[in-house]
């Protein structure tokens, strides 16, 4: 499937780079570049109101992911014409994908749904549809719906697992568990539509095994596209808090250490599963944790430049 004397060669999912790369996804499913541009539709959470939960996962701190043109006081296609005016100044010829990413995204009626989901294919340039949400969060009806809406356009739904650990869950007030997750990319898997997770490496607890052991669990799932990110501390959060009284259950990663985890993770990966992201990089004001001083491509340089030194690559290590 590939040749191990090079790690320059063409690998199995057809191109050069060490692991299963997301834009090259995106661009041989489209023929062009495409781009993600956020939405905040004014979605809440089941852990946020009171239906499972109150206070929101520990974690969590919206505004250290939403750009300056997410706000739930636009319309929808205000904050995709606002992205794309953005967007456009560098990638002229972009085509987009509205991304429904604050909060929960299927937490709400179909009908309010479908809605919010039309509009934002309405919008020219607009050649699909992700949706992030709960595992907790998504009904036969909604799943019926988007296997319906993926016959005519690219869905992708994308559900916050963060870890595979129950006890972690927990710890971090998620409002559910890893039978959740599973029950909920199984059945939308099923269904035909494109699946994928959010996990975050470094929850409070987890020693580096446990956090490579997510990727054991990942890979009996269905899942089709994994974005990955390390644990970042946020002012004003429940676990910045936690971390102030017990720093020792926490794993802060060097750009180094972080590095090496990732490759130690993507070598046991599945290989047919696309990488979307490694990190995420929120606002140096926001962090209460130690600051990187990097963009998230020269965090990826990183890993690749030390994937090739050693020679190895997604899935080098994975095993059926």
């Amino acid at each position: 499937m590939r040749d191990k004397s090079s790690a320059g060669l063409s690998f199995s999912w057809g191109h050069s780079r060490p692991f299963n790369d997301f834009p090259d996804y995106l661009k041989k499913r489209f023929g062009t570049r495409v781009q993600k541009l956020s939405i905040d539709a004014g979605f809440t959470c089941p852990n946020r109101d009171g239906v499972v939960g109150t206070g929101g996962c520990t974690f969590c701190s919206n505004k250290a992911f939403t750009p300056g043109y997410c706000t739930p006081q636009k319309t929808v296609t205000e904050q995709l014409t606002k992205g794309m005016a953005f967007f456009s100044r560098k990638y002229p010829a972009t085509r987009y994908l509205a991304y429904f990413q604050a909060y929960t995204n299927t937490y709400a009626p179909l009908a309010q749904l479908r809605s919010l989901y039309e509009e934002a294919l309405s919008v020219p340039g607009v050649v699909g549809i992700v949706i992030g949400t709960r595992p907790d969060c998504v009904t036969d009806d909604i799943l019926v719906y988007l296997e319906t809406l993926a016959k005519r356009v690219y869905v992708s739904v994308e559900y916050g697992i963060e870890s595979t650990s129950d006890k972690t869950l927990a710890r971090v007030n998620r409002g559910h568990d890893f039978a959740d997750t599973v029950e909920a990319v199984r059945a939308t898997s099923g269904r035909g539509i494109q699946t994928g997770g959010h996990l975050i490496l470094g929850l409070p607890g987890e020693s580096p095994g446990d956090m490579l052991g997510h990727a054991f669990a990942l890979n009996l799932l269905p899942l089709d596209i994994i974005k990955i990110h390390q644990l970042q501390l946020i002012q004003g959060t429940p676990m910045a808090d936690e971390y102030a009284s017990k720093p020792d259950d926490f794993t802060l990663f060097t750009p180094e250490s972080y590095r090496d985890l990732l490759i130690r993770f993507l070598e046991v990966l599945r290989p047919s599963m696309v990488v979307e992201r490694f990190a995420s990089v929120s606002s140096p004001g926001l962090l209460v944790s130690r600051r990187w001083g990097l963009k998230n491509y020269q965090l990826v340089n990183l890993v690749e430049k030390e994937m090739a030194r050693r020679r190895t690559w997604q899935g080098r290590l994975f095993s059926e």
